[in-house]
């Protein structure tokens, strides 16, 4: 592991323990909201036909209790389903009456954290909740995490789509544009960084596979210096980058690298399975 790389872990690491701090502190007011197939656990004291009584909220958002009947309690949190349930007790039943709700199961609000994350699990979610503080509360990421997060969210009637956000600015650079609100139901995946290939062919001095890691995928010029180098007879001003997207498509990119070395152009990051041909001078 290079330098680099420990020391990108290790800020990381940092921003995880500070956020963690941050996120407790705020979070201490926030409450989880109940909502249809969560799983509660009722009691109020000295009323056996309400004591240690499990209820699940049905698809309306509605509980039936013995002595109550329905309760509508969606979108409330477990203090206010306390607070309401107290309240309906008062005013048919008991003068004081002492209400517990425990929630039992959390499903009708919940985000899913896989991947390369030190907790991955299902976890509550909590109102506000952003990105960034699902991943902490996921422990942060491991050392094996990739260069980026994918969340793929649900609409309804729709299928999943996916939202790339890329790790390093979501986590060391704290970009707020990046650290997007959570939806219930978002899979959070945190990919293991893998080993992806380019391929360097014509006149470079060792051409061949370049084998290299997705988090820090080289430029062209950078992947012509891994090869060795031009040759002699390279055609510098006529470079050509092969590349087919995911529906199979191939395009080519002309590229004059010797504007790229004087610095009247910039490099051009490569992607995996990108085909480089430099192509010899016939001069």
């Amino acid at each position: 592991m290079n330098k680099t790389r420990i020391s990108m872990l290790a800020l990381g690491l940092t921003a995880v323990l500070v956020l963690q701090a941050s996120a407790g502190q705020a979070g201490e007011g926030v409450e989880y909201r109940v909502g249809p197939k969560d799983v509660l656990q009722v009691d109020v004291y000295g009323v056996e036909a309400l004591t240690n009584l499990e209820v699940t909220i049905s698809e309306v958002g509605r509980i039936t209790l013995p002595l109550l009947g329905e309760v509508d309690i969606n979108g409330l949190t477990k203090s206010e389903v306390e607070a309401k349930l107290a309240g309906l007790l008062r005013a048919t039943f008991l003068r004081n009456p002492q209400v517990t709700v425990l929630i039992k199961q959390y499903q009708s609000r919940v985000v899913y954290i896989i991947g390369a994350v030190q907790k991955p699990g299902i976890y509550p979610l909590l109102s506000r909740q952003t990105l960034l503080e699902t991943l902490v509360t996921a422990g942060g990421p491991t050392p094996a995490a990739g260069p980026e997060v994918i969340v793929v969210r649900k609409s309804s009637g729709e299928e999943g789509r996916s939202l790339r956000i890329p790790l390093q600015s979501l986590m060391y650079k704290v970009d707020s544009r990046l650290d997007i609100p959570l939806q219930p139901n978002d899979v959070v995946n945190v990919p293991a960084d893998r080993n992806v290939t380019v391929y360097i062919l014509g006149a470079v001095k060792s051409p061949g596979a370049l084998e290299v890691k997705l988090s820090s995928l080289p430029t062209l010029l950078k992947a012509v210096t891994k090869a060795g180098g031009f040759t002699d007879r390279a055609n510098q001003r006529d470079v050509r980058i092969r590349r087919t997207d995911a529906r199979g498509e191939e395009t080519e990119i002309k590229v004059n690298v010797r504007d790229i070395i004087t610095g009247r152009k910039k490099d051009v990051p490569l992607e995996p399975e990108d085909v480089i041909i430099v192509r010899e001078s016939i001069f």
